[in-house]
């Protein structure tokens, strides 16, 4: 065999080697993304079984203790569309109707939003970039909603 044929053979084997490290990691990665979308979003195009980020506000009125003392169901919008959502935990002291939130989690077959994880705005004047974007794109500028900023 001669020099140029080894390093060749050299070269290929140390590609072959970086691609099957980088779809490796990029495999063990991919159930950590978690990708943001506004109710709206995930109605007009479903994501399947894909680990989501659900952002709104809490839908007034929606917010209801489940029998088993632990989970509660509630409904997330962009005053658009809502999506309903059941969380199994301890919830926020920030969380409530009308306030800003984002839900991590999955996507059901039914249509309802299995949280694994729930996190609520930290101030009056704070707002998730992506939540306040799904409000404009859903028609309300600046993420104002009934007149006061959220």
């Amino acid at each position: 065999m001669t020099r140029k044929k080894r390093r060749l053979y050299v070269l290929v084997l140390c590609l072959l080697g970086i691609g099957t490290g980088s779809a490796l990691t990029l495999t063990a990665l991919e159930d950590n993304l978690a990708f943001f979308q506004s109710p709206t979003d995930i109605l007009e195009k479903p994501a399947g079984d894909r680990n989501l980020r659900l952002g709104g506000l809490v839908e007034a009125d929606s917010v209801e203790r489940l029998p088993d003392g632990a989970s509660i169901r509630f409904r997330i919008t962009d005053t658009k569309n809502a999506v309903a959502v059941v969380y199994t935990g301890i919830v926020p002291d920030l969380f409530r109707e009308g306030q800003g939130v984002v839900a991590e989690g999955r996507l059901g077959a039914d249509g309802v939003f299995a949280a694994r994880e729930i996190m609520a705005k930290h101030d009056e004047t704070y707002m998730p970039p992506e939540v306040k974007q799904a409000l404009e794109r859903a028609g309300h500028p600046g993420g104002v909603v009934g007149g006061t900023t959220r």
